[in-house]
């Protein structure tokens, strides 16, 4: 099954320091027919003003990814961590037993935009740690790069059979991706225009994937994707905070 969700049903938030698309309920943000797919259960669209920042905050039980769009991410946590990441640079930190950590936009110049989603863990209580790894556009251009996996190795770890994929597509480049039944995902459009079949997608929409199906997507003109894909069933162990 896929459903598209157009960029004007996504729920908007402005905060006047920065401005966010919210894909499922979220903070104050709540819809009971927008909880997630699976294990996935927060994807966010987040754009700072120059030198902006969410200061520390905690969670715990969850993977928590970033992936920076445009701009430069600044990272800190309680663990003691620092550092940056660029456009292609993806972040876990895995916030298990509890840990704090704050997002800063690191120019005082120029906006920035990354995409933050929650993966819950398969296990509960883990050891808080961070991991991050920084990928070009050349990295993911004219192909579905992954960046996020259940086995480490050149991708960034994630404590659950997930895995997420970014791709920069010209035009007339076609990307495919298989879905077995007991799997679902979740697909958005960065920036551009692609043909998902007979559908055009434009940025900001997404599409919800569960169950058997064949992602074919041919872009219409330059597009940034990414690509989630997760178990479709998924019963949480723990104790998550959103």
């Amino acid at each position: 099954m896929l459903e598209i969700r157009r960029d004007a049903e996504i729920h908007a938030e402005e905060g006047g320091w920065f401005t966010a698309r919210w894909h499922f309920s979220f903070d104050r943000y709540r819809d009971p027919n927008q909880m997630g797919i699976g294990p996935l259960r927060v994807f966010n669209d987040d754009r700072l003003v120059a030198g902006a920042e969410w200061p520390m905050h905690p969670h715990a039980d969850v993977e928590g990814l970033t992936y920076v769009v445009e701009g430069t991410f600044d990272h800190a946590d309680s663990l003691g961590n620092g550092g940056q990441l660029q456009p292609g640079g993806i972040q876990r930190m895995t916030l298990g037993s509890g840990a704090l950590h704050s997002e800063r936009n690191g120019s005082q110049t120029e906006p920035m935009r990354f995409l933050q989603f929650w993966i819950l863990p398969d296990t509960p209580g883990l050891e808080p740690s961070l991991e991050q790894r920084q990928f070009t556009r050349e990295d993911r251009h004219n192909a579905l790069l992954e960046v996020v996996g259940p086995h480490g190795g050149d991708v960034v770890k994630v404590h659950q059979n997930a895995s997420a994929f970014v791709a920069a597509l010209d035009p007339g480049v076609e990307v495919t991706r298989a879905f077995e039944a007991d799997r679902a995902g979740y697909l958005y459009v960065i920036g551009g225009a692609a043909n998902l079949g007979s559908d055009r997608l434009g940025t900001g929409d997404a599409v919800k994937i569960v169950g058997a199906e064949q992602i074919r997507l041919e872009a219409i003109e330059e597009t940034e994707l990414i690509l989630v894909d997760v178990p479709a069933r998924y019963t949480p162990v723990g104790v998550w905070s959103r």
